[in-house]
């Protein structure tokens, strides 16, 4: 298969960047998008010129780093899936693939198609934690949890924190990211300690690294390659509004 690639390059976050062209031949079907890449760049390597930057780890759709917008839409086409899950079978043989990096402004551009989501990472560290005592495994039902909680729990833990969310919407909200952090703990009794607080911090994080709020687009479920549901964005509002009232109320 061969394919015309629109590519975002850019030297820098201080640079301005374009989009340039590149040919990408004799591309296997069963290839990755990330593979895509890579036989493009050895191409580019072998005329001595500089490579596409882009991100990538597993490569099994379990890490999230593979940060790509492909024809407008995080991760490509289809839904459930990762950058690097998005096979070439997927487009037709010619066409024009447009790929550019996310866009928010709380994930500069670092080079080409590289971004800093670093700021997942600090919202995390606000509160995104539960303290409990370390030491030998605790009695398996010491602690029970209710089969709806722990199933809604596990659902909002398989956020990979990619950041397609904050991508997709219009806003650059992080407020599916926030909410899955936030509802997972909330949601067992380990992290009820911290429950108030945790809500508190990370939202107001969010806030502080510059992420829009929600306004009900949708367009980050559609997405998020964990099909995290927005209906945990209502639970974060629900906890985060008793606990901003609980600090009102203690002043």
């Amino acid at each position: 298969m061969n394919f015309s690639l629109k590519v975002w390059r850019q030297k820098d976050g201080g640079s301005p960047g374009s989009f340039k062209d590149y040919a990408a031949k004799n591309i296997p079907s069963e290839a990755s998008f990330l593979e895509m890449l890579d036989i493009v760049n050895e191409v580019l390597n072998e005329r001595g010129e500089d490579p596409i930057a882009f991100d990538s780890d597993c490569r099994e759709g379990i890490c999230g780093t593979c940060s790509l917008v492909i024809n407008g839409i995080p991760h490509g086409p289809g839904k459930v899936k990762t950058t690097c899950q998005l096979y070439m079978r997927r487009f037709r043989d010619g066409d024009t693939i447009w790929v550019e990096p996310f866009r928010a402004a709380a994930f500069p551009t670092v080079k080409d198609l590289v971004v800093d989501r670093s700021a997942f990472d600090r919202i995390i560290q606000a509160g995104g934690y539960i303290v409990v005592r370390t030491g030998s495994a605790p009695e398996a039902n010491g602690l029970p949890v209710p089969k709806h909680n722990a199933d809604l729990a596990m659902e909002a833990a398989a956020c990979i924190g990619c950041g397609a969310c904050v991508a997709a919407c219009p806003n650059s909200s992080a407020m599916l990211f926030v909410s899955a952090k936030v509802s997972h703990l909330g949601l067992l009794p380990q992290g009820q300690a911290e429950r108030d607080s945790r809500a508190l911090h990370m939202v107001r994080k969010m806030d502080e690294l510059g992420f829009g709020n929600c306004r009900n687009h949708y367009e980050c479920e559609a997405v998020c390659p964990a099909e995290i549901s927005a209906t945990f964005i209502s639970r974060l509002n629900r906890d985060y509004a008793i606990a901003a009232a609980k600090e009102a109320l203690a002043v």
